[in-house]
């Protein structure tokens, strides 16, 4: 341990926090091939265990070693203020590391080569970081932090997992603060560990327990009027044992912890899970009026509106994620809420259809919604399209090639057909907005909507808090032969998510559509047959601070969650605000009505083609066949646009008008 990382430099000692000595059996163990260490601050994790273990490995079973940080900056630090100074002074390793030698191809901040195998740090803001080492020893410091989709091609930790599966004896060693519940991913891996928690037992009865916030009581005096503890005399801090209410001061917490045993609470699959809070911790900054102070203050900054420290005491001091409350409605409860109309049918009330596609590299999530007055809505179609979405290949005639165009060829064959009313009239979707955010499916996507009208390239603008849900694009992607931007081109449009999410879910107790019951304005009405994971998909996000923007508050997909059709809501709404029908008057839905009242003009136009013989015959009696579906005509091609005129001779012409 050197004096730059310690107050108590020299060999170290497992002595004063004891807990690290399991996480050492853990790492020695040769069944376990993953460590999970779910922790608050100042529990010894850095020093006490990666560091320790990752001096073993060099000294004793070299290898190659991956250790990830969320970002460079991160991993620079990490390596001059705690691996150079516990090199220095730790002679076997000192001898091995030349950290003094100028240079030196084995000696660089991110790289440091030993015999038998070498060390890189690297940062988790490029995808080449979990590729392109594979290696049996890889450590994840603060997962919570670490980038969640690099460059579209999936978050980090499943990346570093997939690329040391080669190895027999791999050791995945993951240790972090959890942030917020539901979005973190240290959590989420203890949980999915067998969770094992530190039992101490009582100074004064025995009985073992573990050490919780709840638990920690003071004095109160009537008299003290502090301004921001109130008349809490944080000097009378104890810890009340569990069992018989027995109260330990700050010492004999301390010797009771150097009792403590490890015990697992969940069946072992290979993962061994530790969660460790700074009750446990020994240090003068963690006694126990210490933590009491700092509890006080948050709930101080609390009841001024800022949740700032309390997210900080539940994170880094009882080592547990922050909750956020939300006034979205359970998945349950909107399956509870569902009507009962037929799938792919249009119900009274709706009048005008548009659809939203989330574009995934396999597949193709769609929404399809029925729009009227107020824009109240009913849910049409919700299902995915299995299939190659990078590619889409049209014909000399102007129609699809089936055989390359993948899930592209099933979806125009669902949205250029027709769908059911309720008074036997049949319906076109009028708009529709398709994701072209993912940069390996825009080509793809600009291609479909260049020849389908009505149809619009969408990205989300997520970074603008205030960007509204429908604004004109500025910039065509298409240009004519004098490279100026051509009449009818691709112009990708920018849709302000964070409003349209806004208005979907609500900030608040009584905004969101979502929330609403029964007919009306603002309505959104689901049928009861819908596939069971869109009102899953649906409520997978939720408010919470931004990341690295203080004071933002940002929508977030939950961890583990997929929120495919919550996108293909913003995106229907987006599709419907490009017709302006909340700008409709009484005489423009009157008039569209009286269309949809006179069915015999839709006599002969074709229905709607699920995608795939498969999803029809889901919902067909055991044993009966699903009829093969029948192909909608393809639409017909575009006319090709006039020629250009021709240029004007130069005489009569002035230089400017030229």
């Amino acid at each position: 341990m050197s004096a730059k990382s310690t107050f108590r430099p020299g060999r170290y000692s497992p002595d004063i926090t004891p807990w690290v000595i399991g996480m050492h059996e853990a790492l020695d163990d040769p069944d376990i091939f993953e460590v999970v260490a779910r922790k608050s601050a100042q529990i010894a994790w850095t020093d006490g265990v990666l560091l320790n273990y990752v001096g073993k490995k060099i000294d004793i079973e070299p290898s190659a070693m991956l250790i990830m940080f969320a970002n460079e900056t991160a991993a620079k630090e990490f390596e001059r203020e705690k691996l150079v100074p516990m090199i220095e002074v730790t002679p076997t390793l000192a001898d091995k590391i030349p950290v003094h030698k100028a240079r030196d191809r084995n000696n660089s901040w991110d790289y440091k080569g030993f015999p038998g195998g070498f060390l890189k740090l690297k940062g988790s803001n490029s995808p080449s970081s979990g590729k392109s080492t594979p290696t049996p020893f890889v450590a994840i410091e603060e997962p919570d932090d670490v980038s969640k989709n690099v460059k579209g091609q999936g978050d980090m930790i499943s990346m570093v997992r997939e690329r040391s599966k080669t190895f027999r004896r791999r050791k995945l060693v993951f240790g972090g603060t959890p942030t917020v519940e539901g979005f973190s991913p240290i959590d989420e891996a203890y949980l999915g560990s067998d969770r094992r928690q530190f039992w101490v037992p009582c100074p004064h009865c025995g009985e073992e327990q573990v050490l919780e916030w709840k638990n920690v009581t003071w004095v109160s005096d009537p008299e003290l009027a502090h301004a921001v503890y109130g008349q809490a005399v944080v000097e009378s801090a104890r810890y009340r044992c569990a069992h018989t209410g027995c109260l330990w001061t700050n010492a004999e917490k301390n010797r009771a912890v150097r009792k403590g045993v490890w015990r697992a609470s969940a069946a072992f699959h290979g993962i061994a899970g530790f969660a460790i809070n700074e009750l446990y911790s020994p240090f003068p900054g963690s006694t126990l009026s210490q933590l009491v102070m700092k509890r006080l203050a948050a709930e101080h900054a609390l009841a001024q509106g800022d949740d700032g420290k309390m997210r900080s005491f539940r994170n880094n001091t009882e080592g547990l994620p922050y909750a956020y409350t939300s006034s979205v409605p359970n998945s349950q409860a909107l399956r509870d809420r569902a009507e009962d109309y037929p799938e792919l049918t249009v119900p009274w009330g709706g009048i005008v259809l548009t659809c939203g596609v989330d574009v995934q590299h396999d597949r193709l999530a769609v929404v399809i919604r029925a729009w009227g007055r107020g824009e109240e809505s009913w849910l049409v179609w919700w299902g995915e399209i299995p299939g190659r979405t990078m590619l889409l290949v049209w014909r000399d005639d102007g129609s699809m090639d089936q055989a390359q165009s993948g899930a592209w060829w099933d979806l125009d064959q669902l949205l250029s057909g027709t769908f059911a009313h309720a008074n036997g009239a049949r319906l076109r979707i009028k708009a529709g907005t398709v994701d072209s955010g993912d940069g390996q499916t825009m080509e793809a996507v600009y291609s479909y909507v260049r020849r389908r009208p009505g149809f619009m390239a969408g990205k989300g603008e997520s970074h603008d808090p205030k960007k509204d849900i429908f604004s004109a694009p500025k910039l065509s992607i298409d240009f004519n032969a004098r490279h100026r931007p051509h009449p009818s081109g691709v112009r990708p449009y920018m849709i302000g998510t964070q409003v349209a999410k806004d208005l979907i879910l609500g900030v608040d107790e009584q905004g969101g559509r979502i929330k609403l019951l029964g007919t009306g304005p603002g309505r959104m009405h689901c049928y009861k047959t819908a596939r069971p994971d869109y009102w899953d998909q649906v409520t997978a996000e939720v408010k919470v601070p931004h990341k690295t923007i203080k004071g933002r508050m940002t929508w977030t997909c939950k961890s583990g969650r997929r929120n495919e059709a919550l996108d293909c809501e913003v995106m229907n709404l987006h599709a419907a605000r490009s017709l302006k029908l909340n700008l409709w008057r009484d005489d423009r839905w009157e008039a569209e009505e009286a269309v949809i009242k006179q069915p015999t003009l839709f006599a002969d136009a074709p229905p709607a083609v699920l995608p795939g013989a498969a999803v029809q015959a889901s919902a067909l009696p055991q044993g009966e066949e699903a009829p093969a579906p029948t192909a909608a005509p393809a639409p017909a091609p575009r006319p090709a646009p006039k020629p250009a005129p021709a240029a004007p001779r130069r005489g009569g012409w002035s230089a400017k008008n030229w």
